[in-house]
């Protein structure tokens, strides 16, 4: 490997890695399975000291991957998350890892600009109004145009290509062009908007042509795939300058001039049973009985667990919180809040007006209404270790979780997964993917204050036999319908063209019921 001056691979959290063998991309040699995401799993991390070292980053995506790519002679294709940085591939315990390189203006502009200052507010019902630049555009064509072809030289031929999320919505189309032998697969791990929305969106024909560049197309719930098949009809089948596409579409199938498109609902999850076994952990149970000493021994404990996004609803939640305790309907004495608030994107103005709004509100709260050493709200603004997370979950009598727009929300999952006791209860957003597959949660509107505080207090004091069959039906759920089907559910969707049972679109027959 070629790697940064003072690399390490020896210190702790760091992985091992070597060079592969050198592809002959000529003879297109190279993987069979290739997985597309905007960071490799595996981020070149830099040291205070000014060196550098490679540290293993898993995420459910990672785990649910893993063995199919293992099984494959799989490779994975990212960005190693440090600008301006030249690596040639390396191999991770077996792994081919396929760095794309980006430099520092590049993730102004492509990342902390038009993905997340433009795509993600769009794609989240516009909570915050997106921005839309044209050099920000101009950027995420070429960083996409860079993946498709880092791509095309990782990937052997027929090989099988899964592209992530948002950032990446060109490279479908840039890699068909490139390699019309690959079957490609695209999955949105965020919402799709509606039609009057994404129509906001300058260059929306360029990203619905992107994306039907696919062989198949993933969303979370069928509304997204049903907005993306309407648009595909109404941007992809104009007449444009360049000539007509000649989109024909049906529902779940778009016709692309000789080619067909498969538009589906693939609801991701999470490793449940892993967390399910985590959780029950006799080091796991003691430090959650020490957590609830620390707090001071509260009757209820509330916990929320988010990235510091402003479509997380954390400010809805201590909102709601506020009012509770202002209407004398929660006694500070025994209720307590934990706030774990991961940071994110701490560079885009709105996100730092957000936490300036949310820490004034932990104030106001404590100010009002805590007592010396017993804060109502505990507020902790940095990364948790995952079991000492875990413990939290375990420890805590009511999960909010509260945005105002959410993709799936998997935090509500990984809470149900550690509740093996079947104590505990989840308020959940009607406006998360999860709400459609959770049903026995307490669902809120998010936007409607006195609905989240009426679910909040009755998920508080309801009785314990009702909460356990409530708790039963959740895990049920979740331990069924695990990460490895949702993975398996959709690259058999992709190896069969689309025919993947129900994991498509319901028929015309069946939404009329």
């Amino acid at each position: 490997m070629t790697a940064p001056s003072g690399s390490t691979t020896s210190s702790e959290g760091s992985v091992s890695l070597e060079r592969p063998a050198e592809a002959d991309n000529a003879g297109r040699t190279g993987s069979k399975f290739v997985v597309v995401a905007n960071r490799l799993p595996v981020d070149l991390e830099k040291l205070p000291d000014g060196t550098t070292r490679w540290k293993r980053s898993p995420g459910g995506l990672v785990t649910a991957l893993e063995p199919i790519l293992r099984s494959n002679q799989g490779a994975w294709v990212g960005w190693p998350g440090v600008a301006d940085v030249d690596l040639d591939p390396i191999v991770e315990e077996g792994l081919d890892l396929y760095p794309v390189r980006l430099s520092a203006q590049e993730v102004a502009d492509y990342y902390e600009g038009f993905s997340n200052a433009t795509l993600w507010p769009l794609y989240h019902d516009v909570i915050v109004k997106p921005e839309y630049r044209r050099e920000w555009w101009n950027a995420y064509v070429e960083v996409n145009r860079r993946f498709a072809e880092a791509t095309s030289a990782a990937s052997a031929e027929g090989a099988t290509v899964w592209i992530q999320d948002y950032q990446l919505q060109l490279v479908p189309k840039m890699l068909r062009m490139l390699r019309p032998d690959l079957t490609i697969g695209f999955f949105l791990h965020i919402p799709f908007p509606p039609v009057e929305l994404f129509m906001q969106m300058p260059w929306r024909r360029e990203i619905v042509e992107g994306l039907l560049g696919a062989d198949l197309i993933g969303f979370h719930l069928p509304g997204g795939a049903q907005n993306f098949m309407y648009l595909a009809r109404r941007l992809a089948g104009q007449q444009t300058s360049r000539g007509a596409v000649g989109v024909r579409s049906k529902l779940g199938v778009v016709q692309v001039g000789f080619r067909t498109v498969r538009v589906g609902a693939f609801p991701i999850s999470i490793d449940s049973g892993q967390l399910d076994e985590i959780s029950r952990r006799r080091s796991i149970r003691h430090r959650a009985k020490q957590i609830r000493k620390e707090l001071g021994g509260p009757k209820y404990i509330m916990l929320g667990v988010d990235r510091l996004d402003y479509t997380k609803g954390i400010d809805v939640r201590l909102d709601a919180l506020y009012e509770l305790l202002e209407e004398g309907r929660i006694d500070p004495a025994d209720t307590v809040m934990v706030q774990l608030a991961t940071p994110s994107r701490e560079r885009v103005d709105s996100y730092v007006q957000m936490r300036g709004s949310i820490e004034q509100t932990v104030s106001r709260i404590n100010g009002e209404y805590a007592q010396v050493g017993r804060p109502v709200v505990h507020y902790i603004h940095r990364p948790i270790d995952r079991d000492e997370l875990i413990a939290f979950f375990v420890a805590a009598d009511l999960m909010l979780v509260t945005p105002l727009r959410d993709g799936m929300n998997l935090v509500a999952k990984e809470y149900v997964a550690c509740r093996s006791d079947l104590g505990g209860a989840l308020l959940l957003s009607e406006f998360t993917g999860a709400a459609a597959e959770l049903r026995q949660a307490f669902l809120c509107n998010p936007h409607d204050l006195d609905d989240v505080k009426d679910k909040m207090e009755a998920a508080l004091h309801q009785k314990r036999e009702d909460g356990r069959r409530h708790m039963r039906a959740l895990r049920r759920q979740v331990l069924a319908h695990d990460v490895d089907r949702w993975a398996r559910s959709f690259l058999d969707a992709l190896a069969k063209h689309g025919v993947a049972g129900s994991a498509l679109l319901p028929s015309d027959a069946e939404l009329s019921e």
